[in-house]
């Protein structure tokens, strides 16, 4: 298992990947709505904040299934907010 720094490394680089494609969306692509290209990287945001929020106070005792269903919560987070990047336009 990573530690919880490199964990959050991750979350921070794939938050900042995810923010700056919506962002470059938004600002180069013509014909995209910038409201909802707004409203999504205010997404982005919570979403790291909730998940580094989350990997600092891990339940003691079931770290095993604490990460696994992290995991999970956070890829289903992710394509979520790809296939919104995908509906911009």
């Amino acid at each position: 298992m990573a530690s919880r720094r490199e964990l959050k490394k991750n979350v921070n680089y794939i938050a900042g990947e995810l923010f700056m494609e919506c962002l470059v969306n938004s600002l180069y692509v013509p014909g995209t709505d910038r409201a909802k290209a707004d409203k999504l990287m205010g997404e982005i945001l919570e979403m790291q904040d909730e998940f580094i929020s989350r990997i600092s106070h891990t339940e003691p005792g079931n770290v095993k299934g604490f990460y696994k269903k992290f995991r999970e919560d956070f890829n289903k987070q992710v394509d979520a907010i790809i296939d919104g990047i995908g509906k911009l336009k």
